[in-house]
């Protein structure tokens, strides 16, 4: 494989008022947990893979033993009277080139499916093992920031303050070349492990976005049993008396 590939699992299917959301995996899986869970939610359907060089060199195993190559996918659900577009995967590019070369095909695809407006979903790390409810924004247009205050987005100034790594970032970065409307959420979390909880307040957030009612029993559950492993962590930390460790600084720039 010499580039990127897309393959359409259905050739037509008609749109009405599309928009994308973006749950790649990144930290804390705040993203990947957030689309997957809506993907099952509103029954949605696959219709597109895509396969990559610039994806690990590995393939993953199904259960009956028979092995699948690493690959992201898109999925059409609808929210009301929106088509939504869900982009989900197995990985990010390992490459930079990847990245942008990734990016251009999801937004040729955006562009010609009439997509008009794009929600990357990702988690910012704090480094810490506590939990804030924040959902810290940055939009393509300034238009865009007065819209998503509304729904309790917050924006600071000159933050993230490293910048936005991957898909996340780029997305909304290079949306404004297409004429599309373009934001990225990011759920706080730790950094150091999948984190449910920040993904149910990402999930909150989407929803009223979307005006949808959804089942969130599944993400209680994980955000649960992520709390048990949290609070151990924490009596762990606080018995050996470790010194607060933050994740690097090329770590806290990545938001994906």
């Amino acid at each position: 494989m010499q580039k990127s590939i897309l393959i359409r699992l259905k050739e037509e299917f008609e749109l009405e008022n599309p928009l994308m959301v973006v749950g790649l995996p990144g930290v804390g899986l705040v993203g990947k947990l957030v689309a997957e869970h809506l993907i099952d939610e509103l029954k949605a359907e696959k219709v597109m893979e895509v396969y990559s060089p610039h994806f690990p060199p590995q393939v993953l195993v199904n259960n009956d033993s028979t092995v699948r190559p690493v690959s992201n996918s898109i999925y059409l659900g609808r929210a009301n009277e929106t088509d939504v577009l869900f982009l989900v995967g197995d990985h990010q590019s390992t490459t930079s080139q990847g990245h942008y070369e990734l990016c251009t095909l999801y937004l040729d695809l955006a562009e010609e499916l009439g997509v008009g407006r794009i929600y990357t979903l990702g988690g910012y790390p704090t480094g810490k093992l506590t939990y804030d409810e924040t959902i810290l924004g940055v939009t393509s247009t300034p238009e865009l920031i007065e819209e998503l205050k509304g729904y309790g987005v917050d924006f600071k100034e000159s933050e993230p303050s490293g910048g936005i790594v991957g898909a996340s970032g780029l997305l909304v970065a290079f949306s404004r070349l297409r004429n599309i409307e373009a934001a990225c959420f990011m759920g706080m979390t730790s950094g150091y492990l999948m984190d449910p909880k920040s993904a149910q307040s990402l999930l909150k957030l989407l929803c009223k976005i979307l005006n949808i009612e959804v089942n969130m029993e599944n993400l209680e559950k994980k955000a649960e049993e992520m709390e048990i492993i949290v609070e151990k962590l924490k009596e762990k930390e606080e018995q050996q008396k470790f010194p607060e460790v933050k994740p690097p600084e090329e770590d806290l720039r990545y938001i994906g």
